[in-house]
């Protein structure tokens, strides 16, 4: 008798399933280290270290949202609340369970197999993951020295691919993308998805509303970093209405759901709540950066996000993570050519950020004696 065969039944662009990198779970990485999950320290996922907002919580404590119900398969009242909170028509919002969603969709209406998409790497994986799912070709053009965008090369690679995707700011890099480079992406009349999802913390100005004026732009924004809901998945995006429409048209109908969609409507109307932490974070990311640059072996970058990305002397990024580790701290090696040498580590509460300080300076100290002792 025929067995069925799932692997052989796939797809044949999936013959080899694509990964991507996601976080450990910390409490198996807790217990690997001996450490109690209650004292980590945990800066390896670019979450905010202040949760929710007031006002999120106490529509998470309320009833009011009908978990038993299904939601707007319109997501009227959130539209208009993002279009509110961003100045741009709510026909020209499109909301996701997280960005994820909503880049997950747009392969699957405009990417077929054998397209190209553009990144620049290193940058968020889960452009290329996506793209190996839809079977498209990704046509990376590398950041220059600084992690600098390469317009020429991009614009050269846009010409013959069917999208972009960029971070703005970069992910892991912290450097927002230029208005130059997008000015000259969208002259080649293709796709361009700007990913916003960091743009609260810098002090670049978000595209948003030239997204809703102007087709082939679509800009991503989330409540997971901003707003503190990145466990609940809540995400959208701003793009010309006639684009919204098909998303709309095309997308699960309840793909929000209702714990959700009540926490970022109560985060809408705590937005000054909200901001005022996005700049203690940003403050907190300067402090930061300037305690580790002054102990001569950690060199982090000018970063725009959450998030500080470091060239590390005399370590290998995954040595100084395990090192980190031991000490109860979770910080992020990504495995890229580039970055072997390289560590990134969010934002935390100050007092979780000069435990930081203090165990880079231990980790430091530990290097020195080593080299004395060679």
């Amino acid at each position: 008798m025929a067995t069925f065969n799932p692997r052989e039944a796939l797809r044949r662009s999936l013959q080899m399933l694509p990964e991507y990198a996601a976080l450990e779970d910390p409490a198996a990485v807790a217990a690997q280290f001996g450490l109690d999950l209650a004292r980590v320290v945990k800066v390896d996922g670019n979450e905010n270290p202040y949760g929710p907002s007031p006002r999120a919580l106490e529509a998470l404590r309320a009833v009011e949202y009908e978990p038993n119900r299904y939601g707007d398969a319109d997501q009227k009242a959130l539209r208009a609340a993002i279009g509110r909170y961003l100045d741009v028509p709510p026909e020209a919002v499109v909301c996701g369970a997280g960005s994820d969603e909503v880049i997950e969709l747009i392969f699957r209406l405009f990417m077929e197999e054998g397209d190209r998409i553009v990144t620049s790497s290193p940058t968020f994986g889960m452009y290329a993951f996506n793209a190996q799912v839809a079977g498209a070709e990704v046509v990376d053009v590398p950041l220059l020295e600084q992690w600098a965008f390469d317009t020429e090369g991009l614009v050269d690679a846009a010409l013959q691919a069917k999208a972009t995707f960029l971070p703005s700011p970069n992910n892991p890099t912290g450097n927002p993308v230029p208005v130059g480079v997008v000015d000259a992406l969208l002259e080649t009349g293709n796709m361009l998805v700007l990913d916003e999802a960091y743009i609260e913390f810098s002090d670049a100005p978000s595209l948003a509303k030239r997204a809703a004026e102007t087709p082939g732009l679509v800009v991503l924004r989330t409540f997971s970093k901003w707003g503190g809901l990145a466990g609940l998945r809540i995400g959208y995006a701003v793009l010309h209405p006639e684009t919204a429409a098909i998303l709309m048209q095309a997308k699960d109908p309840y793909n929000l759901n209702a714990a959700a969609e009540a926490a970022a409507l109560a985060s809408l109307e705590d937005v000054a709540v909200l901001d005022e932490r996005a700049c203690l974070l940003a403050a907190e990311r300067e402090r930061v950066s300037e305690a580790l640059a002054g102990l001569g072996w950690v060199h982090p970058y000018p970063s725009q996000a959450v998030f500080l990305l470091m060239r590390l002397d005399g370590r290998s990024g995954r040595a100084v993570r395990d090192g980190l580790r031991r000490r109860g701290i979770f910080a992020r090696y990504i495995d890229h050519p580039r970055l072997q040498d390289h560590i990134r580590i969010s934002m935390g509460l100050p007092e979780q950020n000069d435990l930081i300080i203090q165990a880079f300076t231990d980790i430091g100290r530990k290097i020195g004696e080593e080299t004395a002792n060679a």
